[in-house]
């Protein structure tokens, strides 16, 4: 069976037979499976209430352990997103009551931000139909493939330059593990 990366390898091949287009078929496949992968991630959020990057910053918040509190700066460096993007999120998240934001006690240019009752128990909701949706959506590959396909990845993922500079590689959570921080 033939994927749509394949006929733009095939169309390539026969007017430019002179390119080695492969990294193509990787890069496009990677891409192509992002935009789907988000696509349904976002359906099922949106069921909680949540757009992705919501529950991104809930999620952070959530990982972050007792009592759940962050500075913004911090926040930036968990979630991975600009500081226009986090600010945006944080007033819709302050909106809708799932946290609270401060100002630092101790900096009065930092405010902090806080996980509330209500945004815990609708995160923690969201998070177990989250990766019960990434189960089905890697149901095609099994546990040994989806392994391997993970280690393939951080390996890319570290040769960009996307690496956690805290953990050796050999210590990073299996796809498998349940409690692994993936969200």
């Amino acid at each position: 069976m033939k994927d749509a990366v394949d006929r733009l390898l095939t169309q390539w091949g026969q007017q430019r037979p002179d390119v080695d287009v492969s990294p193509m078929g990787v890069v496009g496949r990677i891409s192509r499976t992002s935009s789907l992968l988000d696509k349904s991630i976002a359906r099922a959020l949106a069921s909680h209430g949540l757009q992705p990057g919501e529950f991104d910053v809930l999620a952070t918040l959530r990982r972050s352990g007792e009592p759940f509190r962050m500075t913004v700066a911090e926040l930036l460096g968990g979630a991975m997103v600009t500081s226009g993007a986090v600010t945006n999120r944080l007033n819709r998240l302050t909106t809708k009551g799932f946290i609270e934001r401060e100002p630092d006690p101790s900096d009065r240019r930092s405010v902090i931000v806080e996980l509330t009752a209500k945004g815990r128990a609708v995160l923690d909701g969201a998070l177990v139909d989250h990766v019960e949706n990434e189960r089905v959506l890697l149901a095609t590959l099994n546990p040994s493939e989806q392994d391997q396909l993970a280690r393939l990845l951080r390996q890319l993922l570290i040769g960009l330059g996307d690496a956690w500079e805290d953990t050796p590689a050999e210590v990073l959570p299996n796809v498998h593990d349940t409690s692994a921080p993936f969200a």
